[in-house]
């Protein structure tokens, strides 16, 4: 049977070889050099530790239901309380967060949108998949198995004064996973710098594309710092070197230093990936190019470098002199303007825009709803007179979670549904996935909104009790507010858990039940939406030619494909408007 242009572009014909079925059983997996095979299996990786990492916060928020702990009857001591919220922290940061944009679906994407056939180093890429493996087999077996307790963060002396081998084990995975990031963004930096296509300078690169190379830069220089002061904390808990220890002359504050270095940069190596899918995503469904083209982009190098300057301002109480803390405060000031310009751009691009809201633009909005009100949190907190007052309180978990969760993990799902029907090839239920964003919305801010409130009036964070013991002194009235607000807050967590099933149920369920994606079906002007859904193994049968990503005046709606198709770049038409559908 001879497959037509039409039935090819729109996915309706007989079955296309692509990457998914080109090749088949294990071994085909394990060892390609696909970037798009390695990207999915990073992709399940990534969801099973997002699953993993969200059971143990519903066991936090559960517990803290009551003052006294709901879980103490099954077991939940103080003990296990600080070893679960550890496993939560620890998962969410290095298994989930740090590597969930740029390791799914950078990997799949970023050469797809250089026009190339794969990353520049493909061996390598796979190697940092399964360095990536062996890291969280080695950091849950340490966690899980020997009940560590010391918090995400392995703050010395505690850390230290841990029995040795959890420590060393946790430790050592940090350390593994730490070079599958430096693999991950070595390959990404040269593939920008060495695959562009012709006609592709840095202005014509994708937004997506400038932000995973500022990411690539961050992981490279801020990366092997994490590597060295794990690998030294190590030492000193096998061989008693005193180097951050007090019981051994070491400096805890020196720690300290160390450890922010690389995390207050990490930070911008979970959320700047986001931000890209965000610059991506807002051109499309609301059919403008996109407004302050080189400010978002060079905005994403500002924040790379001045990201490395403003570790300090973890460390207002350590101790350190009023001119660092002052530095550090300004600091903390100067690296919000590049995250408000692009803000600013987004909001300015949306304007007079013919908006579509699909599910995608849905968690576009959602996102910068909870990633503004994160950002500004944040300057409460760089201000060294409520800093003080708020620091380790639960304003600070609030911060966090709007920044982390409300930026990375939104706009994560954000892409995963913008990009489901390129890379399986499936549509998926509008309606259904609407639903997910309002549900993760809506339960987001109700759990974590609170959580200013409570820690404004002085909540500890980190306490698997409040009703007053152990020198927490608590008021009757005080406890009422406390309660209150946990379980609001529990309440909320329960609703997101909610949204986020329906968010994967409907991706999945478009997997099994789907109808087929055409090539283009949101409009998007990019490289990846010229290759068939899914891609093909090379991905291009011949070089794309290369324009403005952002403009749509050549794209016209087919009926017959029920997607978009490309007009001759020469023919002058205005940005067609959007078509239901999905």
């Amino acid at each position: 049977m001879t497959t037509t242009p039409e039935q090819i572009a729109k996915g309706s014909g007989p079955a296309e070889e692509n990457y998914l079925n080109c090749s088949h059983g294990f071994a085909s997996w394990a060892f390609t050099l696909d970037h798009k095979r390695i990207g999915i299996m990073y992709l399940v990786g990534i969801v099973v530790s997002l699953f993993l990492g969200g059971v143990f916060a519903l066991l936090v928020r559960i517990h803290l239901w009551m003052p006294t702990g709901a879980l103490r009857d099954a077991g939940v001591t103080e003990e296990v309380y600080n070893q679960i919220f550890t496993l939560h922290g620890a998962i969410m940061v290095f298994l989930f967060i740090i590597p969930s944009i740029p390791a799914s679906l950078g990997n799949f994407f970023l050469p797809i949108m250089l026009g190339a056939k794969d990353v520049a180093f493909p061996r390598m890429n796979l190697a940092s998949f399964y360095l990536w493996v062996l890291g969280a087999i080695f950091f849950l077996a340490a966690m899980l198995i020997t009940g560590l307790d010391t918090g995400w963060t392995f703050y010395t002396p505690y850390s230290a004064e841990t029995s040795t081998a959890p420590v060393v084990a946790a430790t050592m995975g940090v350390f593994i996973l730490g070079f599958s990031s430096i693999f991950t963004g070595l390959n990404f930096v040269v593939t920008v710098n060495t695959m562009r296509p012709p006609g592709m300078t840095w202005f014509k690169m994708p937004l997506f594309l400038w932000s995973i190379y500022a990411t690539g830069i961050i992981q490279l220089l801020a990366t092997p710092v994490l590597g060295i002061t794990v690998l030294l904390l190590c030492l000193e808990a096998t061989i008693h070197i005193g180097i951050f220890n007090p019981k051994y002359n070491g400096d805890p504050v020196l720690f300290q230093h160390f450890f922010w270095f690389y995390s207050h940069p990490a930070v911008y190596i979970m959320i700047l990936p986001g931000m890209g899918v965000i610059s991506e995503l807002l051109p499309v469904y609301c059919r403008k190019h996109i407004f302050g083209y080189k400010f978002i982009a060079l905005s994403s190098i500002a924040i790379a470098l001045i990201g490395f300057l403003v570790w300090g301002h973890h460390m207002f109480v350590s101790g350190q002199s009023p001119l660092a803390t002052a530095i550090f405060s300004g600091l903390t000031f100067a690296v919000a303007i590049p995250s408000g310009i692009k803000v600013f751009n987004w909001v300015a691009t949306m304007y007079k825009g013919n908006i579509y809201l699909t599910t995608a633009m849905c968690y576009v909005l959602a996102f910068l709803f909870l990633f503004t009100i994160g950002g500004l949190t944040g300057l409460h907190l760089g201000s060294l007179a409520t800093d003080i007052a708020l620091h380790d309180t639960y304003f600070v978990v609030a911060h966090f979670h709007y920044v982390m969760m409300g930026g990375a993990l939104i706009a994560f799902i954000a892409g995963l549904f913008h990009w489901w029907p390129k890379m399986f090839g499936k549509m998926y239920n509008e309606n259904w996935g609407r639903l997910s964003a309002l549900l993760v919305f809506v339960g987001f801010n109700l759990t974590f909104f609170p959580q200013f409130y409570l820690g404004s009036l002085g909540m500890p964070r980190r306490y698997a009790t409040y009703e007053g013991r152990d020198g927490f002194p608590v008021s009757p009235d005080l406890l009422e507010q406390f309660t209150f607000i946990h379980r609001v807050s529990t309440s909320g967590a329960l609703v997101l858990a909610v949204g986020l099933g329906i968010a994967a149920g409907t991706l999945i369920a478009a997997l099994l039940y789907g109808r087929k994606a055409p090539r283009n079906p949101w409009g998007g002007a990019t490289l990846e939406w010229t290759c068939t859904s899914p891609p093909i193994m090379q991905n291009f049968i011949d070089t794309p030619s290369v324009d403005d990503p952002y403009i749509y005046s050549n794209l016209e709606w087919d009926p017959a494909l029920e997607g978009y198709k490309t007009l001759p770049l020469t023919t002058p038409h205005p940005a067609p408007e959007h078509q239901p559908v999905g």
